[in-house]
């Protein structure tokens, strides 16, 4: 498609109405979408949600976190008791 042409960037066959204001593309009635007022395409759109959205949740404790975890702490408190008993010996 001919950008500028008046035709819908996803659909040739319909006279444009818009242009979204994100990627500078004509777009048809179907295509349209106001978001905050602006023009947007499905596309754009769903790029800005996206970004408004921010981080992603914090995953809940699973059983394999858990048992990680514990494994840790207890290589750590073997390396301090470890260490307890060399300096001792010292």
């Amino acid at each position: 498609m001919i950008q500028g042409s008046g035709r819908c960037h996803y659909h040739p066959e319909r006279t444009g109405l818009g242009i979204c204001v994100e990627c500078r593309r004509v777009i048809c009635r179907e295509c349209t979408t106001q978001f905050e007022g602006i023009n947007r395409c499905a596309s754009c759109l769903g790029k800005r949600l996206q970004a408004l959205e921010g981080p992603a949740e914090r995953r809940e404790w699973s059983v394999g976190n858990v048992m990680l975890a514990l494994i840790g702490a207890a290589v750590v408190y073997g390396f301090v008791l470890l260490f307890a008993q060399v300096a001792s010996e010292l």
